[in-house]
């Protein structure tokens, strides 16, 4: 059997235009279903607990997420309710690789979504299974988690970002 880190994709970092664009509904389950394991495996290979399509540059309205009760496909997620309170937790992004921030979020969402058959789903999440869901949620809109911070905060974390960034520009150029 091969390593399983050969059956992953590459991940966008920030500064990839892909990152930053709204995502278009899936319509073709089969095609959700065919990346399915490589899209898993990225997600584990990369120690994550989420990982939306965008982030491996394909610009539709997909996630994985595992909050550690095992792997979910979302497919075309709606929130459909959510608390009126908020609350802060750390959250970091494979796209954005060893930024690490504070961010606020709902402490629970009312959610919608298809599976990777296009069965519909209803759920209820509270604590980190909301917050997981709110991070890659954002994701399909163009929204990283950096956009939820305080000026205070980015600003701090401005140098960071930027060096990122430009190590993406020398991987684009290679």
């Amino acid at each position: 059997m091969k390593n399983w880190r050969e059956f992953t994709v590459k991940v966008r970092i920030l500064g990839d235009p892909v990152l930053r664009k709204k995502a278009q509904p899936v319509t073709d389950f089969a095609q959700v279903r065919a990346i399915l394991e490589e899209f898993k495996m990225t997600m584990y290979a990369e120690d994550g607990v989420g990982l939306a399509a965008p982030q491996v540059g394909i610009s539709l309205r997909f996630f994985g997420m595992d909050d550690g009760s095992g792997f979910k496909m979302i497919v075309n997620p709606e929130i459909i309710e959510h608390s009126d309170d908020k609350e802060l937790g750390e959250e970091g992004c494979l796209s954005i690789p060893g930024v690490f921030a504070d961010v606020w979020r709902y402490k629970w969402v009312r959610v919608r979504y298809q599976d990777e058959h296009g069965v519909y789903h209803e759920e209820l999440l509270e604590g980190y299974p909301a917050r997981i869901f709110q991070h890659e949620y954002d994701h399909l809109d163009g929204v990283l988690f950096i956009d939820h911070l305080d000026t205070k905060t980015r600003t701090a974390l401005a140098q960071q970002l930027k060096k990122i960034m430009e190590e993406r520009k020398k991987e684009m150029t290679k």
